[in-house]
């Protein structure tokens, strides 16, 4: 079951009740004042995943540089990499929704008045100007772009980042082929369950996503990463249909 009463954040209860015809998913105020323990209770080893960014990220994060995260939410990975970042390095949180960004600058209160903090509305699926970083944070991003702006995305992310620079990307995905895919998704299921979650619940979450949320296989990932111009991409997170990769410029 979920930690949420120890953490303080608020139970997801969004799709606990029959919702009829289930509107497609949004990051609106509701989702947004549950989104902590949503996520945490969705995705598989999500508190080790944002560790594991949070180490690779501060080797890469170079002194007067900037780290950007898009589709930054809460600002809980911001929050984790600052104590293990150089002061010098300026933090840049964009995302289009206006009520995460509301509790991500709540979140964030006290580190700003220590640190360069910019956290803006942005949709980035209408292009995005990277300037002078060092790493850029995709977590749980990249599958709500519209497959036909993820390439163009990319270019805008590659251009705007320093030679040497770390692009992490984290990724809800499918198998590499249908029999895969079908055992990782109950496995999915699976869990859910464990977390707490009511069929329900699952279900009409599951309708909600269906056309918002748009995975690619790994190895699509992977070979879109490299067509876009990256040296290096390997991956150091996998579960079932969850994934981390590593790419750098």
């Amino acid at each position: 079951m979920s930690d949420a009463k120890e953490t303080g954040s608020i139970v997801d209860k969004v799709f606990d009740q029959p919702q009829g015809d289930v509107a497609d998913f949004r990051f609106n105020r509701q989702v947004a004042t549950v989104f902590d323990d949503m996520v945490s209770r969705s995705v598989p080893f999500y508190g080790e995943i944002q560790r594991m960014v949070t180490e690779i990220a501060a080797d890469f994060a170079a002194p007067g540089t900037r780290v950007y995260d898009l589709g930054c939410a809460t600002g809980t990975t911001l929050e984790a990499l600052d104590p293990a970042v150089d002061p010098t390095v300026e933090f840049v949180g964009l995302d289009n929704s206006e009520e995460m960004l509301e509790r991500c600058r709540a979140k964030l209160s006290a580190m700003a008045r220590d640190r360069r903090l910019r956290l803006e509305w942005a949709d980035l699926e209408q292009g995005l100007a990277v300037e002078n970083a060092s790493v850029v944070l995709m977590v749980l991003t990249l599958q709500f772009i519209r497959p036909l702006r993820r390439e163009k995305l990319m270019r805008d992310i590659y251009a705007g980042m320093n030679e040497n620079g770390c692009l992490l990307l984290v990724e809800k995905v499918l198998g590499e082929d249908s029999l895969f895919n079908r055992q990782f998704i109950k496995y999915y299921y699976d869990y859910k369950r464990r977390m707490g979650y009511s069929e329900l619940e699952i279900t009409q979450k599951r309708e909600a996503l269906e056309n918002v949320l748009v995975p690619y296989k790994l190895l699509e990932n992977r070979e879109l990463l490299l067509a876009t111009g990256f040296r290096y991409v390997d991956v150091f997170f996998k579960w079932y249909n969850f994934c981390g990769i590593v790419a750098v410029k």
